[in-house]
């Protein structure tokens, strides 16, 4: 994990500006689902996953420093989380996740702790 779980990785290959909407996101285990929408700013960068059956059309906030890879030529991205781990995660409350800072204290600290598999 990323010092600040909120930045992607140097690694991840992200291109800043960028459009990630509609990327296939990949779980340690698996599809999740597809980018529904993301952000780049700065100390707060996130992707919104649409994870459509797997998770009865719920949508997953996933702090850009659970990203691993972004795969622009197959439009995929690869995060740092099992599926169990994103179906457990704070739910996603979209009137929230903007401007809420108990809300990003909340899912970033969920994300952010020990990662075990």
């Amino acid at each position: 994990m990323s010092d600040n779980v909120w930045g992607y990785r140097e690694t991840s290959g992200r291109l800043e500006g960028a459009d990630l909407v509609g990327y296939k996101v990949e779980a340690v285990d698996g599809s999740i689902g597809k980018v529904d929408k993301h952000s780049d700013e700065v100390d707060s960068s996130y992707l919104v996953v649409d994870t459509g059956p797997w998770i009865f059309g719920k949508e997953v906030l996933l702090p850009a420093g659970t990203v691993i890879r972004i795969d622009t030529d197959d439009r995929e991205i690869y995060v740092d989380q099992t599926k169990e781990q994103i179906k457990n995660a704070p739910e996603f409350e979209r009137d929230k996740h903007l401007g809420d800072a108990d809300y990003h204290r909340q899912v970033g600290g969920y994300y952010g702790g020990p990662q075990v598999y």
